[in-house]
């Protein structure tokens, strides 16, 4: 066990992209970090990763119910604290995006208080570098130059499986949980160390069991960082958070000198051609589409119809590798999308079909997140491409698994949390392959061509 001492945090991260923000913020601040897709043993880690500060596990569950958390989750929790990093914590988006019903943060919280026994739960959501701060509790996030209440966002309020409608993360949470939920606001973070504790103190004497952290400025986040690093040393700590934790457990440690943060990353160099894969029905997303598109890349639009069909799926994916080969052999990028933006007709007609098939419409993501995971096996099969992006955080999970990777390590930042990962996987066709992942709000406008050059810009 001499080994775990020397970890300071491990993660779960509840999407695939999400992972991949969490271990981007600890990479650039100086703490050598791996992402596993399954759950890691300290052998494992001994052997392959001796010099790592921080451990990741991508999961799925901001797409699973309460009823399949309580299957998968106990035991992806018990794996990270076996490892005995001082600070455990519960990735989650910087939107917060949940429900009672799906991707329930409530309960992830309950299950965490369950096996580490730790309270209170933190709750640190705000992230000024990605622009999303807690004020009084309430959630704002940017979108361009203007930040909104998040649920004033044009995109997250009208999210269309967990729509944000409510700012107040004490009122959201707690529709997820009967825990009590408290809040150490941005007056109480500016107090000296002492009074902060002695609040916190107070708020558990009242019986809060979960508290939400106010963050407006990086003062706040050093703050933060202080005060979940001093309950993680008391006993490992369970936290709840976007990667603002990261952030803030990061600028703490730099201030204490327990890391310091690299001089650059190299870029691996440019490359004459991608492939690229989007399953995001985001508008930012399809703004980077049409940047690709007018900028080299052949496109393709996935149609998901004849992908949630089982009596088609096959002929189609043919038809769209045969495509892709061709285009690819002629030295062009190629990007294959599913839709162009939340309004395109083709997200509607792939409901419309699926339903006529006798299956609910909520199954239609992970269908084609898998169909679009088996396109690219075989069109990386058939090419031999060795650099990929993948937009889409419930696309990027299933399209890993159909590549059989099983760590992700960092090679270099492409833009806001969506880095370029080198992949290791069983198959030997995937294996070392350079890959890029990013959620549907996030990475600049030239993402997919900053892929193709290896750096941002």
């Amino acid at each position: 066990m001499a080994r775990s001492a020397e970890l300071k945090l491990c993660f779960y991260g509840d999407d695939i992209t999400g992972s991949t923000d969490a271990m981007e913020a600890l990479v650039l601040a100086g703490v050598p970090t791996v992402l596993f897709l399954e759950p890691p043993t300290l052998a494992r880690i001994k052997a392959d990763f001796p010099h790592i500060q921080a451990v990741g596990l991508a999961g799925m569950s901001r797409t699973m119910t309460p009823v399949e958390m309580d299957a998968a989750l106990p035991g992806a929790f018990s794996s990270l604290k076996a490892l005995g990093a001082p600070v455990m914590h519960y990735k989650v988006c910087s939107t917060f995006d949940s429900s009672p019903s799906v991707g329930s943060i409530g309960r992830a919280a309950e299950i965490g208080m369950e096996l580490f026994g730790s309270g209170p739960v933190p709750v640190a959501v705000g992230a000024p570098r990605l622009k999303r701060y807690v004020v009084g509790g309430n959630l704002f996030a940017a979108m361009g130059d203007i930040t909104y209440r998040i649920d004033r966002h044009p995109v997250m309020s009208k999210h269309p499986v967990t729509p944000m409608d409510e700012s107040d993360l004490r009122i959201h949470l707690g529709r997820q949980t009967g825990k009590k939920i408290g809040l150490l606001d941005f007056r109480h973070l500016a107090a000296p160390h002492a009074d902060v504790d002695a609040f916190l103190q107070k708020l558990v004497a009242e019986g809060v069991e979960i508290v939400i952290l106010d963050t407006l400025d990086s003062s706040h986040l050093k703050n933060i960082g202080r005060l979940l690093w001093s309950l993680g040393k008391k006993g490992q700590a369970f936290v709840v958070g976007s990667s603002g934790v990261e952030f803030a457990l990061s600028e703490f440690w730099q201030e204490q000198k327990m890391i310091r943060a690299p001089r650059g990353f190299g870029s691996p160099g440019k490359v004459e051609k991608i492939v690229a894969i989007s399953g995001s029905a985001s508008p930012w997303t399809a703004v980077q589409i049409k940047w690709a598109l007018d900028n080299g890349f052949h496109g393709i639009q996935m149609d998901g119809v004849p992908l949630v069909d089982k009596s088609l799926q096959d002929r189609e994916r043919g038809r769209l590798v045969a495509e892709a080969v061709q285009f690819s052999r002629q030295g062009r990028s190629v990007l294959l999308y599913s839709a162009l933006g939340p309004d395109d007709p083709k997200i509607n007609q792939t409901r419309e079909h699926l339903g006529s098939l006798g299956r609910p419409p909520g199954e239609a993501g992970a269908i084609l997140g898998t169909q679009q995971g088996l396109l690219l096996r075989d069109i990386l099969a058939k090419t031999g491409l060795r650099r990929v992006a993948v937009a889409g955080g419930d696309t990027c999970g299933y399209v890993l698994r159909q590549l059989s990777i099983d760590v992700l390590e960092f090679i270099v930042p492409l833009g806001t949390a969506s880095p370029l990962c080198r992949a290791r996987s069983s198959d030997p066709n995937f294996d070392r392959i350079e890959i890029a992942l990013k959620g549907g709000q996030l990475g600049e406008v030239d993402f997919f061509g900053s892929v193709r050059k290896g750096r941002q810009g």
